[in-house]
């Protein structure tokens, strides 16, 4: 949904105003409602579409989870540290879990299942703990935990981890207001107005806009950046007339890494070097990308801001695609910090076969981010659709 508050208001605008102005009335973007052209990703920009239910967040919590509760079959037990799956060659018997401090094995019924969630870097560190993986993780393992002779090697596990890189850009403007969630100490009428009717700033996420954009590449195929609004500033740049720009690279980009048992003797699921940006080809196309919209700016600088529009404030408005290569590149407060959008580590065809089984596996299955490819968003909704197609497989392959 795009309408979040529960009076139907738009809250946070400031910074959605300037950005149209920006990239659709001069970067010549499309304004698009996000749900009715859910396809077109090229140049379009839009209010984001969010999971909101009653003017909260929403998600499978508020949705599948109620309806399991209700049923007699079901039994939800937090605090439950799951440390490996007992497998013999790929056929689990049960998993060995810790549960208030309690080493607990739990068996499965005959022709039952392991379906493991635990996300992308969890769920593969999992099957290498379990004996389920490449060999040269496996052979980390202390051979009391799992025997050599029930492996099961599939190199695939942990394989093409991904993040979205990320950058922000300080961005002010004269007509910007602004506004920074505190959760701690909240403004009291936006206090109030959310607690008594989730309505209001508190019931809205701070990204007020959302922009999408392909970079071409010789080859044919395409890189995918996303970019965001948020409603204050971050980093050094806090002032009450800045907002972030933030700018995702996504779909189609060559950069990616692996899920490793970390080194130290804690044998720690743990992202590898190389997730971002291993591949030049990746920066510089979100370089241009970024340059590119730059070309729509008004010209102004820090120093002598325009009296209208947005002026960037950690980045030079005349700066040129290697300059913004170099920024993006760089590890600093800016760049190449992790966005927690972790997925592609498990993925269907390659570590799991078409019902999320894992390959060389009997009945030990995974469904969670690391099945799906990286997609040209936040994967939040991309993971729930693998989770409620994976579902239905799972159960059509029950009887088997």
């Amino acid at each position: 949904m795009t309408t979040y508050s529960e009076d139907k208001k738009f809250y946070l605008q400031t910074g959605y105003t300037a950005a149209r102005k920006w990239l659709v009335d001069s970067a010549g973007f499309k304004d698009v409602s996000i749900n009715g052209q859910p396809n077109n990703k090229d140049r379009v920009f839009g209010r984001p579409a969010y999971n909101y239910i009653g003017g909260q967040r929403g998600g499978p919590v508020r949705t599948q989870l109620q309806d399991a509760l209700k049923r007699k079959n079901f039994h939800l037990q937090t605090g439950v540290r799951v440390r490996r799956i007992n497998q013999i060659r790929g056929v689990a018997s049960g998993v060995l879990a810790e549960v208030g401090n309690r080493n607990v094995s739990i068996s499965l019924s005959p022709g039952g299942r392991v379906i493991v969630s635990t996300g992308a870097i969890a769920s593969p560190g999992l099957l290498m703990h379990s004996g389920i993986g490449p060999q040269d993780m496996l052979s980390k393992l202390p051979t009391s935990e799992t025997s050599p002779s029930n492996w099961v090697i599939n190199s695939e596990v942990g394989k093409g981890l991904f993040d979205n890189p990320n950058t922000f850009i300080e961005l002010s403007g004269p007509d910007i207001k602004s506004y920074t969630h505190s959760y701690d100490n909240p403004v009291p009428l936006d206090r109030d107005l959310y607690l008594n009717s989730r309505s209001g700033p508190y019931s809205v996420a701070s990204q007020t806009s959302v922009f999408w954009g392909y970079v071409p590449n010789p080859d044919g195929s395409r890189t995918g950046v996303q970019g965001t609004i948020d409603s204050s500033g971050f980093g050094g740049f806090t002032g009450n007339k800045t907002i972030t720009l933030n700018i995702y690279g996504t779909s189609g980009l060559l950069s990616s890494g692996r899920v490793e048992l970390s080194s130290d003797g804690k044998l720690v699921p743990t992202p590898s070097a190389g997730i971002y940006y291993s591949h030049p080809r990746d920066g510089m196309n979100i370089a241009k990308f970024i340059h590119s919209i730059f070309q729509s700016l008004p010209n102004s600088t820090p120093q002598a801001p325009s009296a209208v529009g947005l002026t960037p404030l950690n980045l030079p408005r005349h700066s040129t695609v290697q300059d913004i290569y170099e920024f993006i590149t760089t590890p600093s407060t800016y760049a190449v910090g992790s966005v927690q959008h972790w997925s592609s580590s498990c993925r269907i065809g390659r570590c799991v076969d078409a019902n999320t089984k894992v390959i060389g596996t009997r009945n030990i299955f995974v469904v969670d981010a690391s099945i799906v490819a990286p997609l040209t968003v936040n994967p939040q909704f991309g993971v729930m659709v693998a989770a409620e197609k994976g579902a239905e497989r799972i159960l059509a392959t029950w009887s088997l």
